[in-house]
């Protein structure tokens, strides 16, 4: 019977996976979620189940919206910017960019789930009322109340690939030989920079806005950074944006995203939190 219960659920586990990190932004939190459910559809009358993807996804989403009480409460502690832990070249993370997934850490669990489930997973909202137990129509209301909030964070500039990683390696060539000049050239008057270090390694504690403060930050860790002290892993696509997997002074690995509008880099997102970066392959 196991056999059979694994036969249905593992080509599943991707999606549900997408579901569970797109509510909760953490690799592990996602994982441990499906894996709990996994445990629940082993547990389950599954001759009754006609729809087990919808099935499966409704567990998800409830045992999200569960762990997502408590994440607020560890989320108000955190030591410094939050930020989403990375995913590394995920095939269909257009969808969710990382600027996105920042607008949808602002909504109630609710409207986040009826945004994600509706919007992204294509979902009707009969469906979407019986997994957040809420009828039809508010359901609706939560979807269009998220939908304003995450309206400014869809991508207004569609970036291809291959030119947001050309930008991606000309950023990095010119941070890291700290050819300023250059830098100041690839950044939008308004560029910010946001970095998480959870306490745990040394990052800023709030966003960095402008281009001259940016500029100044960047003077300023030209020192760390030039004379090889900067390792590039790879360029990557990271949470949908150009950008790439480094190893920097004491063996320290971050993840680099950009944001780009016209062609030049408007946000830079700093992941160094080790605790957000065990599953990133650095070699």
């Amino acid at each position: 019977m196991s056999d059979d219960a694994a036969a249905v659920f593992d080509p599943l586990r991707p999606q549900l996976t997408r579901v569970a990190y797109r509510m909760l932004g953490s690799v592990a939190d996602a994982e441990d979620v499906v894996q709990d459910a996994f445990l629940r559809w082993l547990a389950t009358d599954r001759s009754a189940i006609v729809e087990p993807e919808a099935f499966l996804r409704r567990v998800v989403t409830r045992l999200c919206l569960d762990q997502l009480k408590s994440a607020r409460v560890r989320r108000e502690t955190y030591v410094g910017e939050w930020l989403p832990e990375p995913v590394v070249e995920e095939a269909d993370d257009e969808d969710v960019t990382l600027p996105l997934m920042l607008a949808l850490e602002r909504l109630s669990p609710l409207e986040r789930a009826a945004f994600l489930l509706h919007e992204v997973f294509g979902e009707d909202f009969e469906t979407i009322a019986e997994t957040l137990g809420r009828d039809a129509a508010a359901c609706r209301q939560l979807a269009a109340r998220a939908r304003v909030h995450v309206r400014e964070a869809r991508p207004r500039y569609k970036v291809e690939k291959a030119a947001g990683l050309e930008l991606a390696a000309a950023f990095f060539s010119a941070s890291r030989d700290g050819d300023m000049a250059r830098l100041r050239g690839l950044l939008t008057a308004d560029v910010s920079v946001h970095s998480d270090g959870g306490g745990k390694v040394r990052a800023g504690f709030r966003p960095v806005l402008g281009v001259e403060d940016v500029m100044k930050l960047h003077a300023s860790l030209a020192r760390f950074m030039t004379g090889g002290q900067s390792r590039l892993v790879r360029f990557a696509m990271i949470n949908g944006l150009p950008g790439f997997v480094s190893e920097e002074a004491g063996g320290v690995v971050q993840t680099t995203a950009l944001e780009v509008q016209d062609g030049r880099v408007a946000a830079i997102y700093v992941v160094r939190n080790p605790d957000k970066l065990r599953h990133v392959a650095v070699h």
